[in-house]
Protein backbone atom coordinates (compact mmCIF):
# COMPACT_ATOMS: atom_id res chain seq x y z
CA UNK A 1 0.00 0.00 0.00
CA UNK A 2 1.40 3.29 -1.03
CA UNK A 3 1.08 6.02 1.11
CA UNK A 4 0.37 9.52 0.03
CA UNK A 5 1.41 12.96 1.34
CA UNK A 6 -1.09 14.77 2.25
CA UNK A 7 -1.54 17.87 0.72
CA UNK A 8 -2.15 21.57 1.86
CA UNK A 9 -5.89 22.14 1.22
CA UNK A 10 -6.91 24.84 -1.28
CA UNK A 11 -9.39 26.12 1.03
CA UNK A 12 -9.05 29.29 3.43
CA UNK A 13 -9.26 29.47 6.62
CA UNK A 14 -9.41 32.62 8.87
CA UNK A 15 -6.88 34.49 8.58
CA UNK A 16 -4.43 35.53 11.62
CA UNK A 17 -2.36 38.50 11.79
CA UNK A 18 1.08 37.93 12.43
CA UNK A 19 3.31 40.89 14.26
CA UNK A 20 5.43 42.04 12.18
CA UNK A 21 8.78 40.83 13.05
CA UNK A 22 7.54 39.99 16.80
CA UNK A 23 7.55 43.47 17.26
CA UNK A 24 4.59 45.00 19.97
CA UNK A 25 2.26 47.68 18.03
CA UNK A 26 1.31 50.59 19.98
CA UNK A 27 -2.01 51.56 19.65
CA UNK A 28 -2.39 53.95 16.50
CA UNK A 29 -3.35 57.34 18.59
CA UNK A 30 0.03 57.04 20.36
CA UNK A 31 2.19 56.60 16.42
CA UNK A 32 0.61 60.47 15.80
CA UNK A 33 3.42 63.27 15.56
CA UNK A 34 2.09 65.43 18.76
CA UNK A 35 1.58 62.13 21.17
CA UNK A 36 5.30 60.79 20.79
CA UNK A 37 6.57 64.56 20.58
CA UNK A 38 4.32 65.50 23.71
CA UNK A 39 5.82 62.37 25.37
CA UNK A 40 9.29 62.49 24.72
CA UNK A 41 9.30 66.23 25.95
CA UNK A 42 8.02 65.27 28.78
CA UNK A 43 9.45 62.22 29.82
CA UNK A 44 12.66 64.33 29.01
CA UNK A 45 11.77 66.97 31.87
CA UNK A 46 10.75 64.31 34.50
CA UNK A 47 13.99 62.57 34.20
CA UNK A 48 15.69 66.11 34.78
CA UNK A 49 13.73 66.92 37.68
CA UNK A 50 14.39 63.96 39.72
CA UNK A 51 18.25 63.51 38.62
CA UNK A 52 19.66 67.35 37.58
CA UNK A 53 21.17 67.12 41.30
CA UNK A 54 23.49 64.74 40.19
CA UNK A 55 24.54 66.29 37.02
CA UNK A 56 24.40 70.14 37.18
CA UNK A 57 27.55 71.90 37.28
CA UNK A 58 26.91 74.29 39.96
CA UNK A 59 24.88 74.42 42.98
CA UNK A 60 21.49 76.24 42.02
CA UNK A 61 22.44 79.14 44.77
CA UNK A 62 26.37 78.87 44.35
CA UNK A 63 27.34 82.58 43.20
CA UNK A 64 30.77 81.71 41.79
CA UNK A 65 30.94 83.15 38.27
CA UNK A 66 31.24 86.90 37.28
CA UNK A 67 27.78 89.14 37.18
CA UNK A 68 25.49 88.60 33.84
CA UNK A 69 27.35 86.63 31.67
CA UNK A 70 25.27 86.24 28.56
CA UNK A 71 24.98 82.85 26.92
CA UNK A 72 27.59 80.89 25.17
CA UNK A 73 30.08 82.31 27.72
CA UNK A 74 32.71 79.62 28.69
CA UNK A 75 31.69 77.77 31.56
CA UNK A 76 27.97 79.22 31.75
CA UNK A 77 26.13 77.57 28.58
CA UNK A 78 22.92 79.63 29.51
CA UNK A 79 24.45 82.71 31.38
CA UNK A 80 24.39 84.15 34.69
CA UNK A 81 22.10 86.18 36.16
CA UNK A 82 22.15 89.76 38.34
CA UNK A 83 23.70 87.64 41.45
CA UNK A 84 26.46 85.81 39.38
CA UNK A 85 24.33 82.17 39.70
CA UNK A 86 25.18 79.39 36.67
CA UNK A 87 21.48 79.60 34.59
CA UNK A 88 21.77 76.48 33.29
CA UNK A 89 21.80 74.90 36.57
CA UNK A 90 19.12 77.02 38.07
CA UNK A 91 17.06 76.12 35.39
CA UNK A 92 17.33 72.38 35.56
CA UNK A 93 17.12 72.18 39.35
CA UNK A 94 14.13 74.43 38.89
CA UNK A 95 12.31 71.52 36.89
CA UNK A 96 12.70 69.94 40.50
CA UNK A 97 10.28 72.03 42.14
CA UNK A 98 7.99 73.06 39.53
CA UNK A 99 7.51 69.60 38.13
CA UNK A 100 6.85 67.34 41.05
CA UNK A 101 4.62 69.60 42.92
CA UNK A 102 2.68 70.57 39.78
CA UNK A 103 1.91 66.69 39.88
CA UNK A 104 1.26 66.34 43.37
CA UNK A 105 -1.06 69.54 43.53
CA UNK A 106 -2.90 67.53 40.30
CA UNK A 107 -3.10 64.14 42.50
CA UNK A 108 -4.45 65.97 45.26
CA UNK A 109 -6.99 67.61 43.25
CA UNK A 110 -8.34 64.63 41.63
CA UNK A 111 -8.58 62.64 45.13
CA UNK A 112 -10.38 65.32 46.84
CA UNK A 113 -12.72 66.56 43.83
CA UNK A 114 -13.69 62.69 43.03
CA UNK A 115 -14.29 61.59 46.90
CA UNK A 116 -16.42 64.83 46.83
CA UNK A 117 -18.02 64.55 43.46
CA UNK A 118 -18.93 60.76 43.84
CA UNK A 119 -20.27 61.06 47.43
CA UNK A 120 -22.37 63.40 45.58
CA UNK A 121 -23.71 61.85 42.94
CA UNK A 122 -24.03 58.52 44.34
CA UNK A 123 -25.96 59.51 47.35
CA UNK A 124 -28.01 62.56 45.78
CA UNK A 125 -30.59 64.31 48.04
CA UNK A 126 -29.25 66.77 50.76
CA UNK A 127 -25.51 65.19 50.26
CA UNK A 128 -25.67 66.51 46.74
CA UNK A 129 -27.19 69.97 47.74
CA UNK A 130 -24.59 70.35 50.40
CA UNK A 131 -21.70 69.47 48.72
CA UNK A 132 -22.41 70.80 45.20
CA UNK A 133 -23.38 74.33 46.97
CA UNK A 134 -19.87 74.23 48.65
CA UNK A 135 -18.25 73.54 45.35
CA UNK A 136 -20.32 76.46 43.48
CA UNK A 137 -18.93 78.84 46.01
CA UNK A 138 -15.25 77.93 44.94
CA UNK A 139 -16.04 78.26 40.85
CA UNK A 140 -17.97 81.12 41.51
CA UNK A 141 -14.67 83.40 41.84
CA UNK A 142 -11.35 83.50 38.93
CA UNK A 143 -9.14 80.79 39.44
CA UNK A 144 -6.16 82.77 39.85
CA UNK A 145 -8.20 85.61 41.55
CA UNK A 146 -9.09 83.25 44.04
CA UNK A 147 -5.39 81.10 44.66
CA UNK A 148 -3.70 84.65 45.12
CA UNK A 149 -6.12 85.13 47.89
CA UNK A 150 -5.76 82.11 49.79
CA UNK A 151 -1.83 81.96 49.26
CA UNK A 152 -1.68 85.86 50.30
CA UNK A 153 -3.95 84.80 53.28
CA UNK A 154 -1.50 81.56 54.30
CA UNK A 155 1.81 83.66 53.71
CA UNK A 156 4.34 83.74 50.59
CA UNK A 157 5.81 80.08 50.58
CA UNK A 158 5.81 77.57 48.14
CA UNK A 159 3.74 75.48 50.13
CA UNK A 160 1.38 77.71 50.55
CA UNK A 161 1.20 78.05 47.23
CA UNK A 162 0.66 74.45 46.16
CA UNK A 163 -2.36 74.49 48.82
CA UNK A 164 -4.05 77.16 47.16
CA UNK A 165 -3.65 75.57 43.83
CA UNK A 166 -4.91 72.70 45.46
CA UNK A 167 -8.17 75.04 46.85
CA UNK A 168 -8.70 76.18 43.69
CA UNK A 169 -8.49 73.12 41.40
CA UNK A 170 -10.41 69.84 42.83
CA UNK A 171 -14.24 71.86 41.80
CA UNK A 172 -14.06 71.08 38.57
CA UNK A 173 -13.03 67.12 39.01
CA UNK A 174 -16.05 67.25 41.71
CA UNK A 175 -18.48 68.64 38.84
CA UNK A 176 -17.15 65.95 36.35
CA UNK A 177 -17.10 62.52 38.86
CA UNK A 178 -20.80 63.72 40.05
CA UNK A 179 -21.99 64.01 36.51
CA UNK A 180 -20.37 60.48 35.47
CA UNK A 181 -21.70 58.91 38.59
CA UNK A 182 -25.31 60.25 38.01
CA UNK A 183 -25.47 58.63 34.84
CA UNK A 184 -24.17 55.45 35.89
CA UNK A 185 -25.93 55.01 39.55
CA UNK A 186 -29.22 53.96 37.41
CA UNK A 187 -27.31 51.33 35.21
CA UNK A 188 -28.70 48.16 35.77
CA UNK A 189 -25.66 46.12 37.10
CA UNK A 190 -25.09 49.36 39.57
CA UNK A 191 -28.61 48.47 40.54
CA UNK A 192 -28.13 44.52 40.93
CA UNK A 193 -24.92 44.89 42.95
CA UNK A 194 -26.74 46.84 45.76
CA UNK A 195 -29.37 43.97 45.54
CA UNK A 196 -26.65 41.49 46.33
CA UNK A 197 -25.86 43.19 49.24
CA UNK A 198 -23.04 45.98 47.76
CA UNK A 199 -22.27 48.76 50.22
CA UNK A 200 -22.27 52.27 48.81
CA UNK A 201 -17.92 51.50 48.86
CA UNK A 202 -17.92 48.88 47.17
CA UNK A 203 -20.66 49.80 44.72
CA UNK A 204 -18.36 52.80 44.10
CA UNK A 205 -15.32 51.16 43.78
CA UNK A 206 -16.00 48.23 41.80
CA UNK A 207 -19.07 48.67 39.78
CA UNK A 208 -18.50 52.85 39.09
CA UNK A 209 -15.16 53.97 39.25
CA UNK A 210 -13.74 51.69 36.61
CA UNK A 211 -15.56 53.66 34.18
CA UNK A 212 -15.22 57.27 35.22
CA UNK A 213 -11.37 56.66 35.31
CA UNK A 214 -10.86 57.39 31.68
CA UNK A 215 -12.70 60.96 31.45
CA UNK A 216 -10.70 61.67 34.81
CA UNK A 217 -7.77 60.87 33.76
CA UNK A 218 -7.96 63.20 30.64
CA UNK A 219 -9.01 65.93 32.49
CA UNK A 220 -5.76 65.28 35.25
CA UNK A 221 -3.01 64.90 32.19
CA UNK A 222 -4.58 68.09 30.73
CA UNK A 223 -4.53 70.01 34.42
CA UNK A 224 -1.03 69.49 34.44
CA UNK A 225 -0.25 71.68 32.28
CA UNK A 226 -2.51 74.32 34.04
CA UNK A 227 -1.19 73.64 37.19
CA UNK A 228 2.39 74.23 36.09
CA UNK A 229 1.19 77.70 34.84
CA UNK A 230 -0.41 78.18 37.91
CA UNK A 231 2.21 77.50 40.30
CA UNK A 232 4.97 79.23 38.09
CA UNK A 233 2.53 82.42 38.18
CA UNK A 234 1.96 82.17 42.14
CA UNK A 235 5.99 82.65 42.18
CA UNK A 236 6.07 85.46 39.67
CA UNK A 237 3.47 87.50 41.99
CA UNK A 238 6.19 86.69 44.78
CA UNK A 239 3.58 84.58 46.46
CA UNK A 240 5.01 81.13 45.83
CA UNK A 241 9.05 80.19 46.40
CA UNK A 242 10.71 82.50 47.58
CA UNK A 243 14.73 83.27 47.02
CA UNK A 244 17.59 81.76 46.96
CA UNK A 245 14.97 78.96 45.90
CA UNK A 246 15.50 77.78 42.20
CA UNK A 247 12.21 77.97 40.84
CA UNK A 248 10.83 79.13 37.03
CA UNK A 249 8.04 81.52 37.84
CA UNK A 250 10.55 83.21 40.63
CA UNK A 251 13.34 83.13 37.76
CA UNK A 252 11.47 84.84 35.30
CA UNK A 253 10.26 87.19 38.24
CA UNK A 254 14.03 88.45 39.04
CA UNK A 255 14.53 89.06 35.38
CA UNK A 256 12.21 92.36 36.11
CA UNK A 257 14.84 94.34 37.46
CA UNK A 258 17.58 93.28 34.53
CA UNK A 259 15.60 93.86 31.30
CA UNK A 260 18.92 94.29 29.30
CA UNK A 261 19.44 90.50 30.50
CA UNK A 262 17.66 88.85 28.29
CA UNK A 263 18.50 85.11 28.90
CA UNK A 264 17.22 85.52 32.54
CA UNK A 265 13.51 85.53 31.88
CA UNK A 266 13.59 83.44 28.01
CA UNK A 267 15.18 80.58 29.25
CA UNK A 268 12.47 79.74 32.21
CA UNK A 269 10.03 80.82 29.76
CA UNK A 270 10.93 78.46 27.33
CA UNK A 271 11.21 75.65 29.91
CA UNK A 272 7.54 76.38 31.18
CA UNK A 273 6.15 76.91 27.36
CA UNK A 274 7.93 73.57 26.36
CA UNK A 275 6.49 71.31 29.20
CA UNK A 276 3.06 72.89 29.21
CA UNK A 277 2.53 72.06 26.00
CA UNK A 278 3.93 68.39 26.42
CA UNK A 279 1.74 67.60 28.60
CA UNK A 280 -1.40 69.03 26.89
CA UNK A 281 -0.03 67.00 23.88
CA UNK A 282 -0.75 63.87 26.30
CA UNK A 283 -3.67 64.83 27.40
CA UNK A 284 -5.28 64.73 23.85
CA UNK A 285 -3.64 61.87 23.27
CA UNK A 286 -5.17 60.23 26.35
CA UNK A 287 -8.98 61.71 25.01
CA UNK A 288 -8.66 60.57 21.41
CA UNK A 289 -7.52 56.98 23.35
CA UNK A 290 -10.21 56.86 25.90
CA UNK A 291 -13.25 58.18 24.51
CA UNK A 292 -13.06 57.52 20.44
CA UNK A 293 -16.14 59.74 20.45
CA UNK A 294 -14.16 63.16 20.68
CA UNK A 295 -11.45 61.69 17.76
CA UNK A 296 -14.68 61.15 15.67
CA UNK A 297 -16.97 64.61 16.60
CA UNK A 298 -13.48 66.69 15.65
CA UNK A 299 -12.88 64.49 12.59
CA UNK A 300 -16.26 65.26 11.45
CA UNK A 301 -15.55 68.94 12.19
CA UNK A 302 -12.49 69.23 10.08
CA UNK A 303 -10.26 69.47 12.86
CA UNK A 304 -8.38 66.33 12.59
CA UNK A 305 -8.46 63.32 10.18
CA UNK A 306 -10.73 60.73 11.07
CA UNK A 307 -9.23 57.65 12.84
CA UNK A 308 -8.53 54.70 10.61
CA UNK A 309 -8.84 51.22 11.35
CA UNK A 310 -6.55 48.52 10.89
CA UNK A 311 -7.65 46.76 8.19
CA UNK A 312 -7.43 50.94 6.44
CA UNK A 313 -4.53 51.21 7.62
CA UNK A 314 -2.85 48.03 6.21
CA UNK A 315 -4.54 48.46 2.67
CA UNK A 316 -2.91 52.13 2.54
CA UNK A 317 1.00 50.76 3.32
CA UNK A 318 0.23 48.10 0.74
CA UNK A 319 0.78 45.33 2.95
CA UNK A 320 -0.63 41.65 2.76
CA UNK A 321 -3.17 40.61 5.04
Amino acid sequence: MTATAARPSNSRGPRVRAPRGGRLRLPAVWRTPLAIVGAVIALAWVVVAFTAPLWVPYPPDAQMLPRLLPPGTDGAILGTDALGRDLFSRLMSGAGVTIPLSLMLVAASVVIGTVIGASAGYFGKWVDEVLMRITDLFMAFPTVILAMVVAASLGPSLFNAVIAAIVVSWPQYARVTRSLVLGLRGQNYVIAGRLLGHSPLRSLLADIAPNITGPVVVLAALDIGSAILLLSGLSFLGLGAQPPTAEWGSMISSALQNFDAWWIGLFPGLAILTVVMAFNFIGDSLRDALDPSSRTERAASGVVAAPKTEDEALKGTGASA
